[in-house]
């Protein structure tokens, strides 16, 4: 059964959450602060971590960012738990690296359903990818990309992006398929953020940036510049 931790000080949020995964076939362990749920991944590691942004201590985004730079945790799936709502609140997170994001107040069915989301998407990922698109070449295992053998610096959110992108190059590529596939669920319309991710994206890209390009109305795809 999947192993997950829940990094939250609320104590009676905490409980109810461990008992709801316990009862679902889950097997749930809570952690009231970072420095315990860092003893404990010393020990054993979750299939999925759940991560409030307000903590004493290290805060989640702090410790999503130590997740995400060390080579053991870096590929666990985080779903975010936290009372801010706003679009931005939310990127900074997925920007950051976690899969999922949920709002107090939550139900415990929507939890459960979009751990099960995260679980079976993060399973099916394929890891061991190379992909090569004119002068690009993402290795997804590495999680590094080149152009003309040069690195280029991208956010987890970016580089996520443009392996879908590539992925499925001279498809065309609608913003909610892009919203669903790559930050995991639909911001409620707010597919701006595709656009502004696109834009960085191609900022930094440089003349490959090119690549990427805008389907008037619908969304963006990668292909052979014209």
């Amino acid at each position: 059964m999947p192993k997950i931790y829940c990094v939250e000080d609320d104590e009676s949020i905490r409980e109810l959450i461990i008992y709801a995964l316990n009862s679902s076939g889950n097997e749930g362990y809570g952690f009231e602060n970072g420095v315990d749920f860092f003893l404990e991944l010393n020990n054993s590691l979750p299939d999925l971590i759940l991560l409030d942004i307000m903590l004493p201590g290290d805060d989640g985004l702090t410790i999503l960012d130590k997740l995400r730079k060390n080579h053991h945790t870096k590929d666990i799936p985080v779903i975010m738990l936290t009372a801010k709502t706003t679009e931005y609140d939310k990127v900074i997170g997925l920007d950051m690296g976690a899969d999922d994001y949920i709002s107090k107040p939550f139900g415990v069915m929507e939890l459960l359903s979009r751990i099960k989301a995260v679980l079976r998407r993060t399973s099916q990922e394929d890891t061991q990818e190379i992909l090569i698109f004119d002068d690009i070449v993402l290795d997804y295992d590495r999680r590094t990309v080149k152009i003309n053998n040069e690195i280029v610096k991208l956010t987890y959110k970016e580089f996520e992006l443009l392996y879908y992108l590539l992925k499925n190059h001279n498809i065309v590529l609608t913003r909610e398929m892009i919203m669903n596939e790559v930050w995991g669920f639909d911001f409620e319309g707010e597919t701006r953020t595709v656009d502004v991710h696109i834009g960085t994206l191609r900022q930094k890209l440089g003349e490959s940036g090119k690549l990427i390009q805008t389907i008037r109305n619908v969304g963006y795809k990668v292909g052979e510049i014209i």
